[in-house]
């Protein structure tokens, strides 16, 4: 199985990047868009100037416990740049969306409680709420974790999307919203204890 594969069969549809949107970030934007792969590991990620952005992490089952997760996040952490992420919210019914928010808070990260997150996938036509979650070296505000997220948004998941799937994803305040007021629980809260 290549590198597209594992993700492909990993990661649900509506989260999924098409191979040729893959391909064009690591050919044409190869100083920002980056793929760290293993035998047992695929990490695609988003190097910007003041922060990394992971798109994709995959660790294969049968090498899970064994560290290397724990590896690619220390490896990232090193940049000394805040890292963010995009995870579903806990599905209860699939276990590994717990395990990855285990793993997550484990490293370190926190969960973005103002920032709104709602993406329409082409795939399948329907709105993914998701959460953002992120590590910084330094006190970095979750309005400043917005401000990347949206650079990122507009860079790497809407690049040339309408000539790779013939329509646009939805312009990025129609996607993101940051709002102190928002009533949304510390994502890591409800996690049960060992997962």
């Amino acid at each position: 199985m290549n590198w597209y594969e594992k993700l492909n069969k990993y990661f649900p549809v509506e989260e999924m990047k098409s191979r040729k949107h893959m391909e064009m970030l690591l050919q044409e934007k190869g100083d920002v868009y980056h793929k760290d792969e293993g035998p047992y590991h695929v990490l695609m990620y988003a190097e910007f100037d003041t922060f990394l952005f992971i798109d994709y992490v995959w660790v294969s089952t049968q090498s899970r416990g064994q560290g290397i997760g724990h590896q690619l996040i220390e490896k990232l952490k090193k940049r000394d740049k805040p890292i963010i992420l995009e995870v579903e919210p806990v599905d209860y019914d699939d276990t590994d969306s717990e395990k990855r928010l285990h793993f997550y808070r484990r490293e370190g990260f926190n969960h973005a409680q103002y920032i709104d997150y709602n993406r329409r996938s082409l795939a399948t036509n329907e709105t993914t709420p998701m959460e953002i979650l992120y590590w910084t070296p330094y006190d970095e505000s979750e309005e400043t974790i917005y401000e990347k997220m949206k650079k990122m948004y507009e860079t790497i998941h809407t690049y040339k999307d309408e000539e790779i799937y013939g329509e646009a994803y939805q312009p990025v305040d129609e996607v993101l919203t940051y709002d102190e007021d928002r009533h949304s629980h510390d994502i890591f809260d409800n996690l049960t204890e060992k997962a």
